[in-house]
């Protein structure tokens, strides 16, 4: 399998966490692509007619592309139970689809600030943004506290990727604030060797 790859990308990090919990890292080789909607460079538009990445080049069929597809793929081929039976299934992919928001509004936040030209950006748009991860942290800290607290799944994963994204791309940004739960979970999950070994570097 051949996995499109940007260090950076929170969704690609999002598969590089499973494979690297999974112990199937070496099962895949990444191959690097950049650009951005303005400019899609290097990205697979060939193989993902949306040019995004992640995007998975299997041999067996079709490229699969979309973070939640490639994840779901790989814990299915792999045996890896990170999308657990129902009834918790549900709690597990409501969790990851609002990390998923939260991963998708600070990357919309980068390319309004670092890729479209000055004159057209918008800070309130921004704002608005930010606006939904704000609201979505304080739904995670108010709900979701008792689920962190369970086995791993692709939830908590799709979670702390997002987490460690605003870090990376927000620094400037106080998100722990009045979310003790939530702070207390990241410091401990950021350390699994997993989210160590997929930490971005800004270049």
């Amino acid at each position: 399998m051949r996995l499109y790859h940007a260090a950076a990308s929170p969704f690609v990090r999002k598969v590089m966490v499973l494979l690297h919990e999974t112990g199937a890292v070496d099962r895949v080789t990444l191959v690097p692509a950049s650009g951005n909607p303005l400019n899609p460079g290097t990205l697979p538009v060939d193989r993902n007619p949306l040019g995004k990445i992640p995007a998975l080049e299997r041999e067996d069929g079709p490229t699969l592309y979309d973070s939640r597809v490639i994840c779901r793929y790989l814990d299915d081929t792999l045996g890896a139970g990170l999308y657990p039976p129902a009834p918790r299934l549900w709690d597990t992919l409501v969790l990851e689809a609002t990390a998923d928001g939260i991963s998708d509004a600070a990357v919309l936040m980068r390319y309004e600030e670092h890729v479209r030209p000055a004159a057209s950006q918008s800070p309130e748009w921004v704002e608005a943004q930010w606006t939904k991860i704000d609201r979505a942290l304080s739904a995670i800290e108010d709900r979701w506290t008792s689920h962190l607290a369970g086995p791993l799944d692709m939830g908590q994963i799709a979670l702390g990727v997002a987490l460690g994204y605003l870090d990376f791309r927000q620094p400037q940004r106080d998100w722990r604030g009045a979310r003790p739960a939530l702070t207390a979970w990241w410091g401990e999950f950021a350390q699994r060797p997993a989210m160590v070994a997929t930490q971005p570097v800004q270049a």
